[in-house]
């Protein structure tokens, strides 16, 4: 495979279902039939050589996208003070890169955005389906972000249901704003219809793991974003 072409990649923006009545910014769409890149285009760490089927998005791709989102997300909420709140675990990395380019942005920028961190867990996976229980297993008093304009970053939208919840449980603290900005979002007929305000790559629905996203706590130290194959969802099931 030699690439992204025209129809397995494009761009697209569609409306967001967030607090936002705006249109969510375009995203890259890798289609149905995406069959990837082959491990051995790339480095990967050899106890996972028999668990990954393909090399989804390689981890250029992700850095750069990022860089673009930094950008959207200047251009959106420059002006406010913003509290960018992470959901962990899978977000962390996103969640770094992300505001590495939005400071490295405020350095160089007329416009900057003045921006504190806080951090959320929620759990709603086992093996890889969404068990519809969200779970609040971390984080701060959510009081904290009362009249606040709030940035949440997120690694996947699957069917919407985890984000859907939150943002609930953040509206009962009255914030001031609240904008979602999400590496992924999958589609997937199990989809409750939610968009983020800030997408990076729209995707099939395949179970990904890498860049900190994870099958039971493992792969989050792949650097790039592969599909698991069935032999890793067997020795690493719960």
């Amino acid at each position: 495979m030699a690439g992204y072409s025209g129809a397995a990649a494009t761009s697209t923006s569609s409306s967001s279902s967030s607090s936002s009545s705006k249109r969510s910014s375009p995203c890259i769409v890798i289609g149905d039939d995406e069959q990837g890149y082959d491990l051995d285009l790339f480095c990967i760490p050899k106890h996972y050589a028999d668990d990954l089927e393909k090399v989804y998005i390689p981890h250029g791709l992700i850095m750069d996208r990022t860089e673009r989102l930094a950008r959207e997300i200047m251009k959106g909420m420059g002006g406010h003070h913003i509290v960018a709140l992470c959901v962990l675990k899978g977000g962390y990395k996103f969640f770094a890169d992300l505001l590495d380019y939005i400071k490295a942005l405020n350095r160089n920028s007329d416009k900057s955005i003045p921006m504190t961190v806080d951090f959320i867990r929620l759990k709603s996976y086992c093996n890889d389906q969404s068990t519809g229980d969200i779970k609040v297993i971390g984080g701060d008093d959510l009081s904290t972000l009362t009249g606040k304009n709030v940035l949440i970053v997120e690694d996947i939208i699957d069917t919407g249901k985890t984000m859907k919840t939150l943002l609930s449980l953040l509206k009962q603290y009255n914030p001031k704003m609240v904008k979602v900005a999400s590496l992924l979002v999958k589609r997937t007929p199990r989809s409750v219809g939610y968009r983020p305000d800030f997408v990076g790559f729209e995707v099939p629905d395949k179970f990904v793991v890498g860049y900190a996203l994870d099958y039971n706590e493992y792969f989050r130290d792949l650097n790039h974003i592969c599909v698991i194959s069935e032999t890793g969802k067997q020795k690493y099931k719960a």
